[in-house]
């Protein structure tokens, strides 16, 4: 290797659910693993916008938290004493005349290694903003875009605007916590859940919240904190008293500056292949939301089993002299040994 200061085998970009599984397949292979994230903590999207909120399809869990998915995840790979560098946009990305790779971030870190895992979901993200004036003014007062503690919002009355899973969700969790709740549409259809919808819907017609029908056009308020929206409706323009308003719009992706690598790309996604997810780059792997290959499915499961197949090729790149041995953590004393199991 050049003489960068800090060497490794494999460097993963995005410390999120997959990216820190990505750290334990690795450490079963004795692969090092330097770990980046452009967040201020671990657990990508599960940790900052919806560390609360329930997830009912990671397997032996039938729910669990976003942030307590990322403690377990990181109690997991305590074993392997991974270095997990925050707050670092990867920035660029050169290849050695060894073959190796030396990744650039915007805080001038440079790490050196056999090969780069990118596990960075759908890349640097940021909440769609409703075409509503004067919204910056509320913004982090009393107009949130993600949540982060739920009890913050505790005897509020809510307005949650939006017709997706988020909103859905987020109307089903926080309605308990509420003085008020209101949830509004442009239409009475959504993308979101059936099985939300119409715990919704029961919870309307129990009078415990409130569902219209239109789109904000204004909203009043001073220094910062809501007080009311005006809606225009089917009838006309009303107003809607609240004091917290939680639009959930969907996200915006950006690839940042993994769109010049030279990898190639389909509709800012890494086409990878299924035996091994390796770009077309040899020795660039991508895993879990970046990804794209026939019949993929964006859920943190699938991502947890693509890291497990690119960890038997980044083997071979990382201990190209050794012969690699299947083995169960069940029955396996070398490996349990690593996970320090007594």
């Amino acid at each position: 290797m050049s003489d960068v200061a800090i060497k490794t085998d494999a460097v993963i970009i995005g410390a999120g659910p997959v990216g820190l599984f990505a750290v334990f397949e690795l450490g079963l292979l004795d692969i090092s693993c330097h770990v980046l994230d452009i967040l201020d903590k671990p657990g990508g999207q599960c940790a900052e916008l919806y560390p609360e909120k329930p997830i009912y399809d990671i397997p032996a869990y039938p729910v669990i938290s976003g942030q307590e998915l990322t403690d377990r995840l990181l109690e997991q790979i305590e074993p392997f004493s991974p270095q997990i560098h925050l707050n670092q946009r990867v920035d660029s990305l050169r290849k050695t005349p060894e073959g190796t790779f030396v990744i650039t971030t915007d805080d001038n870190l440079e790490i050196e290694s056999t090969l780069i895992v990118i596990a960075a979901g759908g890349g640097s993200f940021t909440p769609k903003k409703p075409p509503i004036p004067g919204i910056d003014e509320y913004e982090g007062t009393s107009v949130f875009y993600s949540i982060k503690r739920m009890q913050e919002f505790r005897d509020k009355n809510i307005l949650i605007v939006g017709g997706g899973d988020s909103a859905l969700d987020w109307t089903l969790n926080l309605q308990p916590l509420a003085r008020s709740m209101t949830l509004i549409h442009r239409r009475d259809a959504f993308r979101a859940a059936p099985d939300s919808v119409q715990k919704m819907r029961n919870l309307v017609e129990q009078d415990k919240m409130t569902f219209t029908l239109g789109q904000i056009r204004e909203l009043h308020g001073a220094n910062g904190q809501l007080e009311a929206v005006s809606v225009e409706g089917a009838e006309g323009l009303y107003q809607i008293e609240c004091d917290t308003m939680l639009p959930f719009f969907g996200l915006t992706m950006k690839l940042g500056p993994v769109a010049n690598w030279g990898l190639n790309l389909n509709e800012n996604l890494v086409p990878v292949d299924t035996e091994m997810f390796q770009t077309s780059t040899p020795g660039i792997f991508a895993v879990g939301d970046i990804n794209t290959y026939p019949g993929k499915l964006k859920l943190i499961l699938s991502g947890f089993h693509e890291t497990a197949l690119m960890a038997q090729q980044a083997f071979r790149l990382v201990h190209p002299d050794e012969k690699l041995r299947f083995q169960y953590t069940t029955s396996s004393s070398s490996l349990q040994k690593k996970l320090g199991v007594k």
